[in-house]
């Protein structure tokens, strides 16, 4: 037997459990030994019967006597027994469990572990307890066991402990993937210890010295699998890129343009993003910041450059922002790749504010262009003659061709997956930079988006008041509706926040149909209220921004349609209905829709939920105003997969490591990258060329 031998083979178990084992992605030795618990319980501590203490798990020892079974008058099964011992006798219940009487007969000796329950006479009891025969291999009681995740209703954690405890003398046969001076420098237990101390560990001890081993494993690929991607676009992005240079003058130029100062993170990320636009080796950058941070403008800038790059380069004579339209046939143009019709939109209006005064000829083409003004852009980017196209899906259709694209801007981009390749593929690399609202910790960006270099935005321009965020508890929302009814009528708008498009039969949460009929009719009979969801055409979102952002809706209830991007300087108050099923990020992207004009702001969270998890969660709302420390505690709570989206954001879902673990993602990241100085090729290395190619992990060919 090894890894790669099929439990078929060697498992004891019926066809019904093998195909409910594949469906979880389980096939082969190695994939059940690699199934690891989700958690651990402590029942290695034995306590006397005398001294158990009452809604505490008790894991006591003794023998099966007065075992029996019956049914109580309201139809359910009970079995109960005593356990006995020198010290005492306790009752044991379990409920509809009558296959109990076919394991243990009387006189067993049995561990047996749960909580102790009081019945009002002061009797105790130990309820549906974890119980296993004394023995010297015990599973399922009197140590610390491995709970696993469930899966139908074959595959419990007691059949998982059944059957890999017998695989555990062949996890050392396991590849070990990391160098042995890795293993020895940092400490880690040799891959077959830390598999059998991680499923039944001998202490908390090794379990904790087993969970950083493997922990360190899968961070380890993970960067390394980051760190080899940008070796690869380097090696065959070198010499490739469009050199994009800038002057005192052109910058001074620019500055002139804007009504603001940049601030210092602002300048920080501008010198980066400038310093990769000057090489020939192709810039591929993540720019990330907060709401309302002003990564649009530090990206304006870059693509501003781009365009008068052509100036520079074709004809050194020209002078003039207008010079540009002489210069077509050099002209490096720039595209920005948005995910949804209504942010290209709002990208092009905003871009066109800022560039267009500078002689920055820019053009919008979206799935819902007409066919007619396509053939126009088209023909005008295959010539040169535009210098931007701000779009969608759309500039990614076979049609589009660019006469000499320098620069690629992409909103957003995990919304793209790898379809952002098709532009890059099709337009001889050019410059990548790659924007994010959600605020993400240096480290954990760096681990996430390895292949690229990161710049942070993180302060906001001086000035801006944070939104006043406040929980509605049921019994004040009408008095805090009349309130908004007051701001309303001084001229201020309103977005409310539905999680869902329609209502469900399944989830008790508003609807953004049934609450905009509500509010209309019920609520606000006297305002003007919109309509925006993603069920809508294109046409009609775009009809429902209209008349919100020209003021002619005061009220616009809304799904997360509106979570990124949307900028309307006369909202001032955000209410989110159901706010305990949205996550931190996702709350304060949606706050982040508030405030972006000078009057104050507020973001009201309606919930009418009890949890004591979710009250932190939104308290935390009402009391810190930074994304990047919101990000923080809600990857504590909640794990990156809910956060960002695994499969949206590319980020691994991870069976034991944990991407809040900064230390160990640190200490990951440094001996990948000394792996990779003595070996970029890792052609000394081939067990984790092996490994890297097993999980695909490595750049796409």
């Amino acid at each position: 037997m090894d890894p790669h031998t099929p439990l078929s083979e060697i498992l004891a178990t019926t066809p019904r459990h093998l195909k409910s084992l594949t469906e979880i992605g389980i096939r082969t030795v190695g994939d059940l030994l690699n199934y690891f618990p989700r958690t651990h319980s402590d029942f290695s501590q034995l306590c006397k019967i005398s001294e158990v203490i009452p809604n505490e798990t008790n894991t006591v020892v003794g023998k099966i006597q007065k075992l029996r079974v019956f049914r109580t008058p309201r139809g359910k099964t009970l079995v109960t027994a005593k356990l006995v011992s020198d010290e005492g006798e306790l009752e044991l219940i379990w409920f509809n469990q009558t296959f109990i009487t076919r394991i243990l007969r009387n006189d067993d000796e049995i561990a047996i572990s749960g909580k102790i329950q009081i019945s009002r006479s002061g009797k105790h009891s130990l309820v549906g307890g974890s119980f296993e025969k004394i023995s010297d291999e015990m599973l399922h009681a009197g140590r610390i066991i491995p709970i696993y995740r469930s899966h139908g209703k074959l595959i419990s954690s007691k059949w998982l402990r059944e059957k890999i405890y017998p695989l555990l003398p062949f996890a050392k046969k396991l590849p070990q993937p990391l160098p042995f001076e890795i293993v020895a420098r940092e400490k880690l237990l040799p891959l077959g210890e830390a598999i059998r101390q991680i499923h039944f560990p001998e202490s908390f001890e090794k379990l904790e010295r087993a969970r950083e081993s493997l922990a360190f494993e899968e961070l380890f690929f993970l960067q390394l699998g980051g760190l080899l991607r940008k070796l690869d676009w380097r090696r065959g992005a070198a010499g490739s890129g469009k050199k994009i240079p800038h002057s005192p003058e052109l910058l001074a130029e620019f500055a002139a343009k804007i009504p603001f100062k940049f601030t210092r993170a602002q300048k920080i990320s501008s010198a980066e993003i400038l310093a990769d636009l000057k090489k020939d080796l192709p810039m591929n950058r993540l720019l990330e910041g907060d709401v309302g941070s002003g990564k649009t403008v530090v990206a304006a800038l870059a693509i501003f450059l781009t365009a008068k790059a052509a100036c520079q380069t074709s004809q050194a004579a020209c002078q003039t922002s207008q010079a540009i339209h002489q210069t077509s046939q050099a002209a490096c143009q720039a595209a920005l790749l948005a995910p949804t019709e209504i942010l290209a939109a709002q990208h092009f209006r905003n871009f066109l504010k800022i560039l267009h005064p500078l002689g920055v000829r820019g053009e919008l083409l979206t799935g819902s262009t007409p066919a007619k003004k396509k053939r126009e852009i088209s023909a005008k980017l295959k010539s040169g003659e535009l210098d931007l196209v701000v779009g969608t899906h759309a500039l990614l259709e076979s049609r589009v061709e660019f006469h000499n694209l320098a620069l690629a801007v992409i909103d957003e981009q995990h919304r793209f997956g790898v379809e952002q390749r098709i532009l890059i593929k099709k337009n001889s690399t050019p410059h990548i930079l790659s924007l994010t609202a959600t605020p993400i910790p240096r480290t954990l960006a760096l681990t996430i988006f390895g292949d690229q270099d990161v710049s942070i935005i993180d302060e906001l321009p001086p000035g801006r008041k944070p939104a006043i965020t406040r929980i509605i508890p049921p019994k004040k929302r009408e008095e805090a509706y009349r309130w908004i009814e007051s701001e309303v009528q001084k001229g201020r708008q309103v977005f409310v926040v539905c999680p869902l498009v329609e209502e469900s039969e399944v989830l008790e949460v508003k609807s953004a149909k049934k609450e905009f009929k509500r509010l209309s009719e019920e609520v606000f009979p006297n305002l003007k209220l919109g309509l925006l969801h993603g069920k809508l055409r294109p046409k009609e979102k775009d009809a429902a921004m209209a008349a919100f952002a020209a003021g002619e809706t005061q009220i616009l209830v809304a799904t997360t349609v509106i979570e990124v991007g949307i900028d309307i300087p006369n909202a001032t108050i955000m209410l989110i209905e159901a706010a305990e099923r949205f996550g931190l990020a996702q709350l304060h992207q949606l706050r982040g829709r508030v405030g972006r004009g000078e009057a104050q702001s507020y973001c009201f969270l309606f919930s009418e939920s009890e949890s004591e998890e979710v009250r932190t969660r939104l308290h935390a709302m009402e009391n810190i105003s930074s994304g990047f420390e919101l990000a923080k505690m809600d990857l504590k709570l909640r794990g990156p997969g809910e956060v960002f989206g695994v499969r949206q954001s590319g980020i691994p879902d991870l069976k034991v490591a944990k991407l809040t673990d900064h230390e160990l993602i640190k200490k990951s990241r440094a001996a990948a990258e000394k792996i990779l100085d003595n070996d970029p090729t890792l052609e000394n290395h081939p067990q984790i060329l092996e490994r890297l190619e097993r999980v695909e992990i490595m750049n796409e060919k």
